[in-house]
């Protein structure tokens, strides 16, 4: 079969990446994340590590940090939707916010 363009590395990739991810629940939580928080909100807040099912998610700033804090429960939600087994309780229970460096101050 011949291809009229080359395909993107991102497609190309995309099958290697599931089958080298690590089989835990954050690496789930990280790969959600993107889709789940939206592209704005994942360039400023990770999730960096999980914990009988607390996520904590490292934000850029303690603002960030807080405005999170008031959407957690809907983030929460769309988590665990992304995260469901059928059959299965919610793998997550809550989210944590920390501020993950130090802030500018004007």
């Amino acid at each position: 079969m011949r291809r009229l363009a080359p395909r993107g590395l991102g497609s190309a990739l995309e099958g290697v990446v599931t089958r080298l991810r690590p089989p835990t629940t954050l690496a789930r939580v990280q790969e959600a994340w993107p889709k789940v928080a939206g592209r704005g909100l994942s360039e400023e807040a990770q999730p960096v590590s999980e914990r009988r099912g607390v996520v904590t998610v490292s934000c850029r700033s303690s603002v960030w940090a807080q405005e999170l804090e008031l959407f957690s429960a809907e983030l929460l939600d769309r988590l665990n939707e992304a995260l469901a087994v059928p059959g299965a309780s919610p793998p997550l229970t809550s989210l944590r916010f920390v501020t993950s460096g130090a802030e500018q101050v004007l």
